[in-house]
């Protein structure tokens, strides 16, 4: 096996712009999918804890089907199987100058939704670890539950589902390759696209892996930034 450094090294340190553009796109991806996650989770995760049986049973219901079904399905069925239905199809469209392809739109939403199944566990066990004690004193000084799950659960939960959601993340981001089945042109497609030209697969795959391997590196050091920037403010807020 003959291993060209130089081409390695060439693709590693100076990428092109085909590249440099896969990796924007899979960032932004993670990043605008993660959100729909954390906030569509949060939602769930109340419904699952709430009194109406209904909301709980629906709740339930979408974590099952979501966890218990691929990734990769998920993402053919949104884009493929509900255009071929009849149901929805994603189109192109323009914002502030930016083209979304629908392959793209329908990427971001089948991460999300997939993440929202995962973190709306993570913040169900978060709330739950919030001592009953905290939830009675709210209620005992008329809070409404809107702001006793804003100002007192959710302060308190953070601490304890910040790590899990950081790590979620993570899996997100890799998540992201899967995407390239539908055609969005995230890194793994450019990776493609790139080695059917030149037959270098060995070392541009090594480069893909380590652009990963630095994404999840940087964010495994910046949740410890954060971690540690929460402990210090919940020890301030402790000796006052």
């Amino acid at each position: 096996m003959h291993f060209d450094w130089p081409y390695f090294w060439h693709q590693l340190l100076t990428p092109g712009d085909k590249f440099l553009t896969g990796l924007g796109l899979t960032v932004s991806m993670a990043l605008c999918a993660e959100i729909i996650g954390l906030v569509l989770g949060l939602v769930i995760a109340q419904m699952r804890l709430s009194r109406p049986r209904p909301l709980r049973a629906f709740a339930s219901l979408y974590i099952w089907a979501i966890r218990g079904t691929p990734l990769l399905v998920q993402i053919v069925f949104i884009y493929t199987g509900l255009a071929a239905a009849g149901i929805m199809r994603f189109r192109d469209f323009t914002l502030f100058d930016i083209t979304v392809s629908g392959s793209v739109q329908a990427g971001i939403i089948a991460l999300g939704l997939h993440e929202a199944a995962y973190m709306a566990e993570i913040f169900r066990s978060g709330i739950q670890a919030v001592d009953r004690g905290q939830f009675e004193a709210a209620k005992a000084i008329g809070m409404p539950p809107s702001m006793m799950m804003r100002y007192v659960v959710l302060p308190q939960a953070l601490r304890v589902v910040l790590l899990p959601i950081g790590n979620q993340f993570n899996i997100l981001l890799k998540n992201t390759t899967l995407v390239s089945v539908i055609g969005v042109s995230e890194m793994m497609l450019v990776t493609e696209t790139i080695n059917s030209a030149t037959f270098r697969t060995f070392e541009l795959y090594s480069v893909l892996g380590l652009y990963f391997l630095m994404l999840t590196s940087l964010w495994t050091l910046f949740m410890r930034w954060a971690e540690k920037r929460l402990e210090l403010s919940s020890r301030g807020t402790a000796t006052r």
